[in-house]
């Protein structure tokens, strides 16, 4: 029961910060269809972008805890396994950074971007100037995500969740306030929610950094202590991990996004629907996500014991529970889709009507590749624990683009399916990469980490 004591929290975090990005979805909706498109439009482009500095930034959760489970193994005698966690944290920020310059370069001129890649001009405009009031958030973020790391390899997650917690009230709060404004004042519209975004994620790297500080325990680590010094040969391995990792992610998110990009070719109703279903099975996605995370931190902190049996138990018992949450939220889908998609566009128009009835449609097929995805994701969590992350990407990049992106747009076209024909697609891919990522836990998992880490006597 261990990994789920540590993935819970793990998961409410991410539903959390998901919470956030739904927030804004709603809002937006209940604004105008065609912000809630913009705002759908920048957001694909804007999580395209973050795959590769994300991606780097959860590059420092196996190092961390593998390093806490050297620590452990030795009893947690001398300093040198604290030493060991501080540098990975801070080699994982600086990657990081490093990593985050030239995506937002790109997010500044996302209209051009979004206008080369055959988009209508006036949702370019609109998604253009979310984005350049949203960017600046990604780096806080970016830190949020190697701090939940190092307190994840701890065995100490709540802090996190107490502050993503406190993040969704305070977006609650932002949000409608600066897009809708108050008074005599009428507000940024879509820019505001950018902002709202960029505040909110900025207070939550404090408050946690704060948080970490004060702790009795946690602030010995002194994670930013000497920050001006890199180390780079843990940022080589930061970087060997982290790209491999940031190219899964950008494969996959890079499918959705190239999703809402065709879906663009449609006209902003398929766009709207396409949000809302994408909002529904992301907020689902996040829970077998954390259990990933913490599938990530067990494994890893067994393999840095030299206990690779226990390390394989809670690879499989993750990919369990990951399952099994995903299987109940297929069934509440399939047979809410309807009034689901109908919540989410109020917004006073003869159009919010075809993309609520176009929406409800995406979300059955998402009922479909729930259980697959949440497969996919915590079996990839369990193998970042084991640092292993190339074969992955290059699974990810078979099932995603080589399968279900083609199929999606032959049934688009050719076949005459239209969004549904997309969408499909998206669940073909998605059922192979799970299949393919069993196999892979399955072997590695095997014998080859019995006789790369024989049991202790």
């Amino acid at each position: 029961m261990a990994t789920l004591a540590l993935a819970w929290p793990l998961a409410l975090t991410n539903l959390s910060q998901h919470a956030l990005a739904l927030t804004n979805a709603v809002i937006l909706g209940w604004h105008s269809t065609e912000a809630l498109a913009a705002a759908t439009l920048g957001a694909n482009l804007y999580y395209a972008v973050m795959a590769a500095p994300l991606g780097t930034a959860f590059a420092a959760a196996p190092m961390l805890a593998q390093a806490r489970g050297q620590g452990r193994l030795a009893g947690g005698a001398g300093r040198g396994w604290v030493r060991e966690m501080r540098r990975s944290a801070r080699s994982g920020l600086w990657a990081t950074l490093a990593v985050l310059l030239p995506s937002l370069l790109l997010l500044w001129f996302a209209e051009p971007v979004l206008l080369a890649l055959g988009q209508a001009p006036g949702l370019a405009a609109l998604a253009g100037e979310y984005l350049r009031a949203m960017m600046w958030g990604l780096i806080p973020f970016c830190g949020f995500v190697v701090l939940r790391g190092f307190l994840a390899a701890m065995e100490r997650p709540g802090p996190a969740l107490w502050i993503a917690v406190a993040g969704i009230g305070l977006n609650a709060l932002l949000c409608p306030l600066l897009v809708f404004g108050w008074g005599g004042w009428a507000g940024f519209g879509v820019t505001g929610a950018g902002l709202a975004s960029t505040l909110v994620d900025s207070l939550m790297l404090l408050g946690l950094l704060g948080l970490v500080a004060r702790d009795r325990v946690l602030g010995r680590f002194r994670l930013l202590g000497r920050f001006w010094r890199p180390d780079p040969a843990r940022l080589r391995e930061v970087v060997r991990i982290g790209l491999p990792v940031a190219g899964s992610m950008l494969l996959e998110i890079g499918v959705f996004s190239a999703a809402a990009i065709v879906m663009g070719w449609f006209g902003a109703v398929a766009v709207a629907a396409h949000a809302v279903a994408l909002q529904v099975a992301g907020m689902t996605f996040m829970v077998p996500l954390g259990i990933g995370q913490a599938a990530t931190a067990r494994v890893g902190l067994f393999v840095g014991e030299a206990r690779p049996r226990e390390a394989a138990r809670a690879g499989w018992v993750a990919i369990g529970l990951g399952a099994g949450f995903m299987g109940l939220m297929a069934l509440l889908l399939l047979a809410g889709a309807g009034p689901i998609a109908r919540g989410f566009v109020g917004a006073a128009e003869a159009t919010a009507r075809e993309a609520a009835a176009l929406g409800a449609l995406l979300l059955t097929i998402a009922g479909l590749f729930q259980l697959a995805d949440g497969v996919q994701a915590v079996a990839a969590g369990a193998l970042r624990g084991l640092k292993d992350t190339r074969v992955p990407m290059l699974l990810a990049g078979f099932g995603y683009w080589g399968l279900g992106m083609p199929v999606g747009l032959l049934l688009a076209w050719p076949a005459g399916f239209g969004p549904q024909g997309i969408w499909l697609g998206l669940a073909a891919g998605l059922g192979a990469v799970a299949v393919l990522m069993l196999r892979r836990w399955r072997r590695m998992s095997g014998a080859s980490l019995d006789r790369a880490l024989p049991a202790r006597a």
